[in-house]
């Protein structure tokens, strides 16, 4: 008989994955999953329609890369990941699921024209935000702001480096796709990033998945 067993340390859960319920609720959890994939992909195309068009630049003020960060850290890297693979597709089949533009495409065009970086970059944003909550990082707020900031980092490197075909060079793509943009984006971080903590201490879900 064994005295000495060999465990191995359950890593932090998402935020989903500890209200989705107990491993034993398997049909449970993959509809609550779902529901939640499916919640984030419209909730992100919801977003792309509450946009303010600039008229010194293609790349419209919107509230979409909150909803990425924000539903990724939520959901965790593969289900984040397919929460913006999902919204793409979506945008692809031809829905208008994208921002409202003059000048740019609804549909697979989007993505070629001079705002698809950004959009190409949501699910691996989405991904490294998710993957960064699961490892607890969402459970503090200094720890959750740093997260969805590496998450938009990765929206505004593929974003600018993309745009830099299109604005003739990088330094433009600078001034026409990040400087307006990345301190109204820190700041809206930086607010809802009290959400991640909040939820776990409110729910007590965290205690749950530590026990």
């Amino acid at each position: 008989m064994l005295r000495n067993a060999v465990t191995v340390p359950l890593e932090p859960a998402t935020f989903l994955a500890a209200a989705a319920g107990a491993p034993g609720d398997h049909a449970l959890g993959i509809g609550v999953r779902s529901a939640a994939v499916i919640f984030v992909a419209v909730l992100t195309a919801a977003a792309s329609q509450m946009s303010v068009p600039l008229p010194f630049t293609p790349v419209p003020f919107t509230f979409q890369p909150l909803v990425v960060l924000l539903g990724a850290a939520l959901l965790g890297p593969r289900l984040g990941a397919c929460s913006q693979l999902l919204y793409l597709a979506a945008g692809v089949a031809g829905l208008p699921v994208f921002a409202a533009s003059l000048t740019l495409p609804q549909g697979g065009a989007r993505l070629l024209g001079p705002t698809g970086g950004y959009l190409m970059a949501y699910p691996v944003a989405a991904f490294l935000v998710g993957w960064l909550a699961s490892r607890g990082f969402d459970r503090r707020y200094l720890t959750a702001v740093l997260t969805m900031l590496a998450g938009l980092v990765v929206v505004f490197t593929g974003g600018v480096l993309w745009l830099a075909q299109f604005a003739g060079g990088f330094r433009a793509a600078l001034h026409a796709g990040f400087y307006p943009f990345v301190l109204p984006d820190i700041l809206k971080v930086c607010a809802a990033a009290t959400l991640l903590p909040g939820l776990w201490r409110l729910t007590g879900l965290g205690s749950r998945t530590a026990a």
